[in-house]
């Protein structure tokens, strides 16, 4: 087993982990949340699934792409699953139930659009991308839902349980997914600098001001709807992005391009999360 095996390995141990707290915490009408608004879940669906993969076909048909960014870019585009948007959309003043229900709708829409996503891609720009149902399926079932079911299904069954495991296993996920990155950092930092030319910046850079602009507008006119939609659209986890970019292009390096997306995600998500912080006080 490789480095690069390890890394992946801990990225989706630390999503898994993730969503297993959520699995704790969850109730019925949490998971209903957005079932329950037609409206809210034809526009959240609009902004993460078709917008924002139509923003990356404008950056890889304007922008001189290398092509480990554009398959990064179009991966992040077509992995709407943000495992960590509860915990974000929180301190941005969001609403939980949407997060979580938000989370496992997309998951669930992910096996039918990732497939025509990648199919629109390689036809589009001839990138080399593909991606069957059964993979897309197998990634949610390990990464999503098992994890959420798992953490139902402790609740239900032992909540006094549930309730000691949520604290540590959130660290534990924390600690893998920090870790994971800051490795990838460590073992990328002089191709991560690199990876800044060819307009590989500004892409990454418009995907992530486009998420929140056009999450934050659909998400009208809630506040606490907006929010959670504006990080869904521009945050992305990395786990997945890679493991369908891997899937791919074996032997490509992606990850500097990814630990680049990153950080920048994570600088250009701080204000706005301030922001919305101040007007939900």
């Amino acid at each position: 087993m490789n480095a690069k095996t390890l890394i992946l390995l801990a990225l989706q141990l630390a999503i898994m982990g993730t969503v297993f707290t959520y699995g704790l915490q969850a109730k019925r009408d949490d998971l209903l949340y957005v079932i329950q608004r037609p409206g809210l879940l034809v526009r959240s669906l609009l902004s993460v699934l078709v917008i924002m993969p139509l923003v990356v076909g404008g950056c890889v048909y304007f922008l001189d792409l290398p092509q480990s960014t554009a398959v990064v870019l179009t991966a992040l585009s077509i992995s709407p699953v943000p495992p960590l948007l509860p915990q974000k959309q929180e301190r941005a003043g969001g609403v939980a139930p949407y997060g979580l229900g938000l989370l496992v709708v997309l998951a669930l829409a992910s096996i039918v659009t990732a497939p025509l996503s990648t199919a629109f891609f390689d036809w589009l720009f001839a990138l080399p991308l593909a991606m069957a149902p059964g993979a897309i399926t197998k990634i949610v079932l390990k990464m999503i839902i098992a994890p959420l079911a798992a953490g139902v299904l402790v609740m239900w069954l032992a909540p006094r349980a549930a309730q000691h495991l949520l604290a540590p296993v959130r660290r534990i996920a924390n600690v893998l997914l920090i870790g994971g990155v800051l490795v990838l950092l460590a073992g990328t930092w002089h191709a991560t600098w690199s990876a800044t030319g060819q307009w590989t910046v500004v892409a990454l850079v418009a995907f992530v001001l486009a998420g929140l602009l056009i999450g934050h507008w659909m998400g009208r006119p809630e506040p606490a709807h907006e929010s959670v939609l504006a990080l869904a659209s521009a945050s992305r986890h990395p786990a997945i992005a890679l493991a369908l970019a891997a899937a791919n292009l074996p032997d490509a390096q992606f990850a500097p391009t990814l630990v680049l997306y990153l950080i920048l995600c994570t600088l250009l998500t701080i204000p706005y999360v301030k922001w919305q912080r101040r007007r939900a006080a």
